[in-house]
């Protein structure tokens, strides 16, 4: 238990992981500040949650959430958007703008946390190990290379405040609903993924051994100025994932069906440029199919491993027995 003396804000906390960060660090009894849009809905806050209302374009709102914090965790932005200037609206004006609040309202803040995403590094140019943080960074979508272009923001900013940046691979677990698309498949005995199901690898991890990876990166000194991919050990194939949902799911039979990737860049160009036309950004794009059909969406978790002592506790078993459970609950499934 760590005292009532330090307070932490974070933005992005109605998200699937910010609700679980909030949890944590309730259980923890910090002082716990969140930045909400006007329009954002608030369910059931936990006791002692401040809210600061605001919009990330409105310094006064931003001078109010970031003055008196001892440490940020900036998990707000957008996974989907119409054009590159969306995806920059969504995830890089945030990141500038709180910076210029915390440089004019909290210049020793003690630590600046930015949650980006493995896209800002790339896929693994191979299925075993998987991309580490020394490796040069290569982007495949606009979602990537503005996650990348708000880490470049953030590094500019490392030598007056100190920043750590964390790039989780999937993440999963309950209030999850872009994992929560291949359950409902496999409930009903059918798997279509795009690219080659079996030749591809990922990394994923578990939301709460996430949140757990994100605050120790956020309170290490060692993690000053660096990146880390906080992720579990080993890459899994779809089969790994298929025969971890099996005896909760209890489907017998299973179609897989492959589409090829000439197929997913059609339905992206297709039903994104329908999006564009609408002004509204798409389930899926070009830019998006670019992403999925990678066959190896896989990072390390030496680094963190070493630096922060983090090591994720969730098997893949228990992870997704968990999330189909309290998906089941819900009705969602």
């Amino acid at each position: 238990m760590r005292g009532m003396s330090e307070t932490i804000l974070v933005t992005g906390s109605t998200g699937f992981i910010g609700v679980r960060l909030l949890q944590y660090l309730t259980g923890e009894r910090v002082k716990v500040r969140i930045f909400l849009r006007f329009e954002s809905e608030v369910g059931v806050l936990p006791d002692a949650v401040e809210v600061v209302r605001g919009s990330f374009s409105d310094p006064e709102s931003l001078a109010r959430a970031v003055r008196g914090v001892d440490r940020i965790v900036h998990l707000a932005g957008v996974t989907k958007a119409v054009d590159e200037a969306g995806y920059d609206a969504g995830n890089v004006m945030p990141v500038k703008n709180l910076f210029a609040a915390i440089m004019k309202h909290n210049p020793v803040l003690k630590r600046f946390i930015y949650i980006s995403s493995l896209t800002a590094g790339g896929p693994a140019s191979e299925g075993i190990r998987g991309v580490r943080e020394s490796d040069a960074p290569h982007p495949v979508s606009a979602y990537g290379r503005s996650k990348l272009r708000a880490e470049i923001v953030c590094q500019e900013h490392a030598a007056h405040i100190p920043v750590t940046i964390v790039r989780p691979p999937a993440v999963y677990g309950p209030g999850d609903k872009d994992v929560l698309q291949v359950f409902l498949m496999l409930a009903r005995g059918v798997l279509v993924l795009p690219g080659s199901a079996a030749k591809q690898r990922f990394s994923m991890i578990y939301v709460d051994d996430l949140v757990e990876g994100i605050m120790m990166a956020a309170r290490s000194l060692q993690a000053v100025g660096r990146i880390y991919y906080i992720t579990s050990p080993g890459s899994l194939s779809w089969d790994d994932v298929i025969a971890a949902a099996k005896p909760v799911l209890g489907f017998s039979k299973l179609y897989k069906l492959s589409l090829p990737q000439p197929f997913v860049f059609f339905l992206g160009t297709v039903i994104g440029a329908a999006g564009s036309l609408l002004g509204k950004p798409a389930l899926i794009s070009r830019d998006k199919a670019y992403e999925l059909v990678q066959n190896y969406w896989v990072c390390s978790p030496e680094l963190a491993g070493r630096d922060l002592g983090f090591a994720a506790r969730t098997t893949l078993a228990d992870g997704i027995a968990k999330t189909i459970e309290w998906y089941q609950r819900k009705g969602w499934l």
